[in-house]
C-alpha cells in the first residue's frame, strides 16, 4: 500500500530524517516515489532510465537532506527541483528529447491487448498535443498532472512564482483543449495514470 501523508506528517518525517532517522526517510520515499517516477517518466524516453533517475533523485535527496532548510519552500518542491535538475542533466548529456509516447514501450505483463491499445492511443494523443506547448508549459503539465504537485510545489520545483505557474497552466490547458477537446484535463490525468501503470506496473517498480 502506498503511504499518503499530509503536510504536517511530511514536515515531521523531514525533521526526523534530517536527524538521521532512516525509517523516516523511508516514509518520505514511499510517499514521493511514485509521483517522482511519473514526472521523470514523462520527460525521458526509456523506463530503465526513468527508474535509474528516480533512484538517483532519492540518493541526492538523502545526501543533501542534512543541509535542507525549508525557507518557505515545501519539501516536495525541493525534491522535485532535484528531479527536474536530474532530468535536465540527463537530457543534456544524452542529447535526447522527452517523448511521452515511449512511456508504453514496455507493457505491464497483466495488461490485456485491448487495454494496452487503448492506453497507447490515449498517451499518443496526449503526447502529440503536448508537442505544441512551450517547454515551460510542458514542464508545468508534467509537474501538475503526471507528478500531481500543487501549484505551490510546482512553483518551488521550477523556481517560479505560483502565479506564473498558474498562468502557464491556464495557457497550456487552453491550447490542449483546442487539441484534445474540452475534457483536456481529464484526458491528461488519464494518460498520466496510464503511463505510470502500463510502464511501471503501478507502485511496484524497482526500489
Amino acid at each position: 500500500m502506498i503511504l499518503r501523508l499530509d503536510d504536517a506528517a511530511i514536515e515531521r518525517l523531514v525533521e526526523q530524517a534530517r536527524a538521521g532517522d532512516r525509517w523516516a526517510f523511508a516514509g518520505l520515499f514511499e510517499h514521493f516515489h511514485e509521483p517522482v517516477y511519473r514526472f521523470v517518466m514523462s520527460r525521458v524516453q526509456r523506463e530503465s532510465d526513468a527508474e535509474d533517475l528516480t533512484q538517483l533523485v532519492f540518493v541526492k535527496a538523502l545526501e543533501a537532506l542534512p543541509r535542507y532548510e525549508s525557507r518557505g519552500i515545501p519539501f516536495g518542491g525541493w525534491l522535485f527541483r532535484l528531479a527536474r535538475n536530474a532530468v535536465i542533466d540527463f537530457v543534456r548529456a544524452r542529447r535526447e528529447h522527452a517523448d511521452l509516447a515511449t512511456a508504453v514501450e514496455r507493457p505491464a505483463p497483466d495488461a490485456g491487448p485491448a487495454e494496452l491499445a487503448a492506453t497507447r492511443a490515449e498517451i499518443a494523443e496526449v503526447a502529440a498535443a503536448l508537442a505544441v506547448l512551450t517547454a515551460d508549459q510542458r514542464e508545468v503539465i508534467a509537474l501538475r498532472f503526471f507528478a500531481g504537485l500543487s501549484a505551490r510545489d510546482a512553483a518551488a520545483a521550477m523556481g517560479r512564482q505560483e502565479g506564473t505557474i498558474r498562468g502557464l497552466q491556464f495557457r497550456a490547458i487552453g491550447t490542449l483543449r483546442r487539441q484534445l477537446g474540452i475534457d483536456a484535463e481529464e484526458r491528461i490525468g488519464s494518460a498520466a495514470i496510464g503511463a505510470g501503470s502500463v510502464s511501471h506496473g503501478g507502485a511496484g517498480g524497482r526500489r
